[in-house]
């Protein structure tokens, strides 16, 4: 079984960036898209953001859209999340994802995905 592995959350103040790294140790055959959740205490997991590995598409949910960045290393295996601006309402666990699918409609559904890493905790301070 393949295993996902984040790395990179930590404590920020607000206004600072942080940038998290999902790496798969082998091949990942039937991976089409990666994405990155997010989950604060007491809260549903929530959709961050997605690539489709092909072709680059990226997704965003409209609360990290234009301060968060995925992006991926094809030849690493690896997805990135670049996060600036940071705001405390973004602290949480951060987890990545892995999936067969690659609609934007599909992607933002967890249950569409197969594959998930333990977890980076990810702290804003205000």
């Amino acid at each position: 079984q393949v295993h996902w592995a984040e790395s990179g959350g930590g404590l920020v103040q607000a206004g600072g960036s942080l940038r998290v790294s999902c790496a798969a140790p082998g091949r990942t055959f039937g991976t089409v898209s990666m994405a990155w959740f997010r989950q604060a205490p007491g809260k549903e997991r929530e959709f961050v953001a997605a690539i489709v590995w092909r072709g680059g598409n990226t997704y965003y949910s409209d609360s990290v859209k234009g301060r968060f960045t995925i992006s991926r290393d094809n030849a690493e295996n690896t997805v990135y999340l670049q996060m600036n601006s940071l705001k405390p309402e973004d602290t949480a666990v951060y987890y990545c994802a892995a999936t067969q699918a690659s609609s934007p409609v599909l992607l933002q559904r967890p249950y569409e995905y197969a594959y998930w890493g333990q977890g980076t905790q990810v702290t804003v301070s205000s």
